[in-house]
């Protein structure tokens, strides 16, 4: 960390992930498409509602990526190689033990999810088949994300790179075989990822023994089970998943609002909502830049460094997120037309598009500012502020819903973007007082 930040190098952090994202909504994206080509809307709900229970779950787990990559940006920095070392074993045991537990409970977890979204029975009954297999994914998935965590602290963004395209384009390989080559409908797209996060757990593993061949530092016993630095992970994870807990229960109440009113608006939501993800993976590219080299600054206490991380990787996303909204309003009604052949779900879905296209240049600072917050491992602001944005959109919702119907639902979820932005935004003179 004795070097400047530069331009080349927040692209060098960034563009890898904005690489490896682009795969990531395709999971969906195929998932939609390959089923959206039966004339029935009812198979893309099933994804969507399915899909949304395993967001809960691993979006709430998603803290092992983000305190993983928080712990170790800061290890990295002051040059702590054992210290590494640790913070990934302490990571891979605290997965490893919460992936058996959600496997375990996956039949109470799957009745109690179902009957919360009251979903139409004929959504339920395939969202049921997708969900009894894939969340035997749980202990590869999470295991994923803590590797990938690893390597994000680190900089080394182009294995996180790798990884993440083994599981992505593994997962569209066998989700095309299995339905279209098989015949097999929600079966066919949850044995695909599941076998999908099992391979991609294996590659990581092989990557990560490689890396560390080459990193110097030891393992030590008393390092990984050393108590202050495992309360610390533990409080550190705890936050970020009491704030993933909370996001994804903000997309989860949007779509469970979706299926109340209709199977036609929850299959349009769904599909717009594909345009939203790959807009949130574009600007996560610079949010996992911020994280990385401003985490190491913290680790190397340089301030200057710190503020100059902010400063470009913020200029970046702010230029992205305009990019995006761009290509979103030209391309978004072609978009809309390759993932169904259902003309009331097409007609639906480009009624509400101008909400995905703004969501980009609305939500961009909320991004920037959960990077800088989880590279400086400041969770309790990170949880804080994301209850009461929550808090926000939940009053937003309930205003803005009865007048408006699903454009209310969209401007809603317009609103708790913005207040996720302002409320770190103000929390921003606090957290450089603390640091430095």
């Amino acid at each position: 960390m004795t070097n400047e930040i530069t331009h080349k190098k927040v692209l060098a952090v960034a563009v890898p992930i904005m690489l490896s994202n682009l795969s990531e909504p395709l999971i969906g994206v195929v998932d939609t498409a390959v089923l959206g080509q039966l004339p029935e809307a009812h198979f893309i709900g099933a994804i969507a509602v399915a899909s949304l229970i395993f967001t809960i779950i691993y979006w709430g787990f998603g803290s092992l990526r983000l305190g993983t990559g928080g712990l170790a940006a800061q290890a990295f920095g002051s040059g702590d190689m054992t210290e590494l070392r640790a913070v990934l074993a302490r990571a891979l045991l605290i997965s490893s033990i919460i992936g058996i537990i959600v496997a375990g409970l996956g039949p109470l977890i799957g009745q109690v999810s179902f009957w919360l979204l009251e979903a139409s029975s004929a959504i339920e009954k395939e969202a049921q088949i997708y969900f009894e297999i894939r969340i035997w994914s749980a202990p590869f998935a999470l295991a994923n994300y803590v590797i990938l965590g690893w390597f994000i602290g680190m900089g080394k963004t182009g294995y996180a790179f790798a990884v993440q395209l083994v599981l992505n384009l593994t997962n569209i390989a066998l989700d095309i075989f299995f339905v279209m080559g098989l015949s097999m409908t929600a079966d066919g797209v949850a044995l695909g990822t599941l076998l999908a996060e099992i391979i991609a757990a294996s590659f990581g593993v092989l990557i990560v023994w490689r890396v560390l061949a080459k990193s110097g530092g030891h393992w030590s016993k008393r390092r990984i089970f050393d108590k202050a630095s495992l309360v610390r992970t533990i409080a550190v994870n705890t936050d970020i998943m009491i704030r993933s807990l909370s996001l994804t229960f903000a997309f989860a109440f949007f779509t469970a609002q979706s299926a109340k009113v209709s199977d036609t608006i929850v299959a349009a939501n769904a599909i717009l909502m594909h345009l939203l993800v790959t807009s949130a993976y574009f600007l996560d590219g610079f949010a996992v830049a911020v994280e990385a080299l401003a985490g190491q600054a913290v680790g190397a206490r340089n301030r200057n460094l710190f503020w100059r991380t902010v400063k470009l990787t913020s200029l970046w996303g702010a230029g992205v997120s305009v990019l995006v909204s761009l290509v979103f309003l030209i391309v978004g009604p072609l978009f809309i037309d390759l993932l169904t052949v259902n003309e009331m779900v097409r007609a639906t879905a480009r009624t509400y598009l101008v909400w995905a296209v703004v969501a980009p240049i609305v939500g961009f600072a909320c991004f920037q500012l959960d990077g800088v917050f989880t590279g400086a491992t400041r969770t309790v602001d990170l949880r804080n502020m994301m209850l009461i944005s929550v808090l926000v959109y939940l009053v937003a919702w309930y205003i803005l819903t009865p007048l408006y119907g699903n454009n209310g639902l969209w401007a809603a979820l317009m609103v708790f973007f913005i207040a996720r932005g302002v409320t770190l935004a103000a929390r921003m003179p606090a957290l450089l007082r603390a640091l430095f």
